[in-house]
């Protein structure tokens, strides 16, 4: 079985930790944008997906922005009308 950055072959692996600050061009930048997409798509979070592949928020923002990802908003309160 052949293994790569991105976990085994076969297809059936997640996007696996990669070595912090390892350089990720061509064809690999492109296979790890496509799995960013469809697992950020799925509703994991940006954090979430930094720390499942051992790279930074700021990383796996870019990939995201560089692949056309629609960004979620922040989320949580929001400042509604004051009553006065």
């Amino acid at each position: 079985m052949i293994f790569g950055a991105f976990g085994a072959y076969d297809g059936g692996a997640d996007v696996a930790e990669l070595k912090k600050g390892s350089r990720v061009t061509g064809g690999e930048r492109d296979r790890l944008a496509a799995e960013l997409r469809r697992k950020y798509d799925n509703g994991e979070s940006i954090r979430a997906l930094a720390s499942s592949t051992g790279r930074s928020y700021g990383f796996v923002h870019r990939m995201l922005s560089e692949s056309g990802t629609s960004l979620r908003g922040r989320g949580g309160a929001t400042r509604g009308k004051r009553l006065s």
